[in-house]
């Protein structure tokens, strides 16, 4: 990202930033779904509905998705959206939900865990059906797109051992859960311990993911541990995309065996009318909305949905620095 922002350290700009809020009173207020401006969001179709699951006739760049400078993806763990949206063991998020588009009908693809995060990041689950490693794959993938765009793709996993390790459990990291390593045409350098995360916003690459560790993703700590967990080590992040042309999604990789396999999925940023929504959405559809940010071509099942286009403030804007 180009311009002041690169040349002021974040938690000053943060600071400020909220001071001149508080200041201004815009203190959060209890989300209704309705449009700012007045109206009602516009619910999404069923299962089969053309808006989920036809063909996008456009592949690639699409002007109604806003292309973020910077977007952090952030994957949770196995719960649904009633046990975390409104939850007082869940502050932080109940919070994101109200400042950012809140998807009330966003679904995961499978069980169990790996399956999900492979279709998130490949458009594919490749057969996978357990939380098996290890594994490679040869396809295309989120992150090798982008490297071919010219876009900088890193996954930042918390407690790896080091950049580049490969190995399938160590304390309470677990590969399973970092899809990208998966992938033989991604180099080394991709796959970073959480400590590596950039101090500052404006040095992000322009598409990263992160995975807390099993304490913090929610497997196996509490809801209140990964609540606390986003807000003491994202919070900062997500005050800055919300403020210059970032975006932040948050969503988990399933529920905990109920059916239909529904989840919490979050976006803040600059560009987000902030409300719920209930159309439709999955990990496949998440996907899809990444890809036409970026200009890239639709991977696996992600070609048979169509982006997420009605929560965005301003259709078509575009950072100098992305």
């Amino acid at each position: 990202m180009a311009g002041p922002l690169s040349r002021i350290s974040l938690p000053a700009l943060v600071g400020s930033t909220f001071a001149a809020l508080v200041v201004a009173g815009c203190a959060p207020t209890a989300s209704t779904g309705a449009r700012p401006g007045g109206g009602t969001l516009p619910a999404g179709g069923s299962a089969g509905s053309a808006s989920v699951v036809g063909p996008d006739r456009h592949p690639g760049r699409n002007p109604a998705v806003p292309r973020p400078a910077h977007t952090i993806v952030v994957m949770m763990e196995n719960h649904g959206y009633s046990q975390i949206i409104g939850n007082p063991q869940a502050p932080y998020l109940t919070g994101l939900a109200r400042k950012g588009a809140s998807f009330t009908h966003s679904l995961a693809i499978t069980h169990p865990s790996e399956p999900n995060y492979l279709a998130l990041f490949s458009g594919s689950t490749h057969g996978v059906t357990s939380d098996s490693c290890p594994h490679t794959f040869a396809g295309r993938n989120l992150g090798s797109e982008l490297r071919a765009a010219g876009k900088r793709f890193v996954g930042y996993a918390e407690s790896l051992p080091h950049a580049g390790y490969t190995g399938c459990y160590v304390g309470v990291y677990a590969r399973k859960h970092v899809p990208w390593v998966n992938f033989s045409d991604l180099p080394a350098s991709t796959n970073q311990p959480f400590r590596a995360f950039p101090k500052r916003f404006a040095k992000l690459p322009a598409l990263s993911f992160v995975i807390p560790n099993l304490n913090h993703d929610m497997h196996n700590g509490t809801i209140a541990q990964g609540d606390s967990w986003l807000r003491t080590h994202l919070g900062r992040y997500i005050h800055a995309a919300m403020h210059h042309n970032g975006l932040v999604i948050i969503t988990w990789d399933e529920n905990e065996d109920v059916v239909p396999n529904q989840i919490p999925t979050i976006m803040v940023g600059a560009g987000v009318k902030p409300g719920k929504y209930a159309e439709r959405i999955d990990h496949y559809r998440v996907l899809r909305t990444l890809e036409a940010a970026y200009g890239l071509h639709p991977l696996g099942e992600s070609k048979h949905r169509r982006p997420i286009t009605n929560i965005w403030r301003r259709a078509g804007t575009k950072s100098a620095g992305a």
